[in-house]
């Protein structure tokens, strides 16, 4: 990962420690990039059978198609970092580019 993801992904799991996340438990870490055509998108998709929960591409409003990719792990930053890294792989000869990653968090109710 750049530094810049770094630093992104390292405030991110400060803010997901701080709002009580579940660091002990796996999650669908989804996982996002952006295509200028449905091949491309549908290509990079195809790469990572077996390894996701689940990957969707759908059409933007611009045109752009974009590739959601769930993986399930353990939210760690090496795990995220490591993964992101191989997304990138795949992604960038396929014509597209990483926009990131995120984890839905359960909010708990007092």
């Amino acid at each position: 990962m750049s530094s810049l993801n770094d630093d992104i992904s390292s405030n991110v799991l400060r803010q997901m420690k701080a709002g009580g996340f579940d660091f002990t438990r796996i999650h669908p870490i989804e996982f996002y990039a952006v295509f200028p055509d449905e091949a491309g998108a549908r290509r990079a998709a195809g790469q990572f059978r077996g390894e996701s929960l689940n990957a969707q591409v759908r059409e933007l409003d611009d045109g752009a198609w974009h590739l959601e990719l769930s993986k399930v792990m353990y939210a760690t930053y090496c795990g995220i970092g490591d993964f992101e890294e191989a997304f990138e792989q795949v992604v960038s000869p396929c014509g597209g580019e990483v926009e990131g990653w995120g984890v839905k968090q359960e909010r708990l109710i007092a």
